[in-house]
């Protein structure tokens, strides 16, 4: 059996090699590495692709968000609501520009933010909501959106794990994540699904106006060389990246299928332990499976993690400490949270392995002995 990896970016890098070899090549020989033909294609393909109005590429998912909030005149102490319960990244960029963070709750069967907890937080300081499509389904779109409307606030979606996913509304009609609210952010950093081989990030918006805007603060807040209009920053993503970026979006729904089918494979080898949840898929949205993460009932989850680890079986811990809990806050004179649905997942989530290259052998492998720890 291969080993196995949590993911394996050298095997999808060699199905693709003399495509991404070729793309290399062609940037290297035009030596235009930053803002070149690469990433103006990238650019045009992955506008079409999401339906978005205007794609920004930027360096990363964390500028994406940040640079989302500069766009829209934020300014310190105006309050922004978000999950407790994702990656550090929604919520540091929210504390570098000296807003403050309001962490609420999140459905404990999606992992996605309540929408009625976002009602009950906001407060006459509230200026936007940053909804989080975590582990690759999408949050609430349709109920965040009415809310966002009813108190005129904003809407950042962090896309950054759920890139190809798609929302249906309830009339039916059908919206790629990242595209739905007034901005939305998404990061290419090497373990996404759709992965550069390095770092880079993307910025999605429908509003022209904002477009400019975020184009601006992406390259030190100029329209027009040495006319700095706005306060911005240092943010592109280079040539390199975006030609293996544009080789890649080409298989992004190949690539979720992929996922998907590990995810049906593990659903059905846990199907019948009452210890073990697996991903509940919300009726508003497909899933694209950035992690496949189970909540344990009755288990020693760190136990479990150990146990995998010594049979080579890599596993993950999303998220051990919540938001509303890191130290980093500390300064911003938080109340004192009582999140439980949060704190309930952070005790119980485990990640196994999910990625395009997985074969049967390996995923009744992993199965197989998560299945003889917790029945042992």
């Amino acid at each position: 059996m291969r080993p196995i990896q949590m993911v394996d970016t050298k095997s999808q890098y060699l199905k693709i090699k003399t495509e991404v070899d070729a793309a290399l090549q062609e940037v290297l020989d035009s030596a235009a590495y930053i803002n070149g033909k690469a990433v103006q294609d990238f650019t045009t393909a992955l506008n079409t692709y999401t339906g978005a109005g205007y794609t920004i590429p930027c360096a990363n998912g964390t500028d994406a968000l940040q640079i989302a909030m500069m766009a829209l005149d934020l300014q310190p102490g105006d309050e922004v609501i978000t999950p407790s319960f994702t990656y550090i990244a929604t919520t540091e960029v929210v504390a570098l520009l000296r807003l403050k963070p309001v962490f609420v709750e999140v459905d404990p069967k999606t992992f996605c933010i309540d929408p009625e907890a976002v009602r009950k937080a906001i407060t006459p300081k509230t200026k936007a909501i940053v909804p989080v499509h975590l582990y690759g389904q999408a949050a609430p779109m349709e109920a965040i959106m009415a809310i966002a409307e009813e108190h005129g606030l904003y809407v950042i979606e962090d896309n950054a794990q759920a890139i190809g996913c798609d929302y249906t509304f309830s009339d039916g009609t059908k919206k790629k994540t990242g595209t739905i609210g007034t901005i939305g952010t998404t990061s290419f950093y090497p373990s996404k699904n759709l992965g550069a081989y390095g770092d880079g990030g993307a910025i999605f918006t429908n509003d022209e106006t904002l477009a400019a805007k975020i184009r601006m603060i992406a390259n030190h807040g100029q329209k027009e060389r040495y006319y700095h209009e706005v306060v911005g920053c240092n943010s592109r993503l280079d040539s390199m990246q975006a030609a293996i970026l544009n080789v890649k979006l080409k298989r992004l729904d190949e690539y979720s299928a992929a996922r998907q089918a590990v995810a049906d494979h593990y659903n059905k080898s846990f199907a019948d332990n009452d210890r073990i949840i697996t991903p509940h898929v919300a009726a508003y949205t497909n899933h694209v499976y950035h992690q496949y993460t189970l909540v344990l009932e009755g288990v020693d989850r760190d136990g479990l993690n150990k146990y995998l680890a010594e049979q080579k079986i890599p596993s993950m811990i999303y998220y051990p400490v919540p938001g509303h809990k890191q130290r980093m806050f500390a300064s911003f004179g938080l109340p004192e949270l009582e999140l439980k649905h949060t704190d309930w997942l952070t005790a119980r989530v485990i990640s196994l392995p999910v990625h395009t290259e997985m074969d049967t052998e390996q995923l009744n492998y992993i199965a197989e002995h998560v299945l003889t720890y917790i029945n042992q």
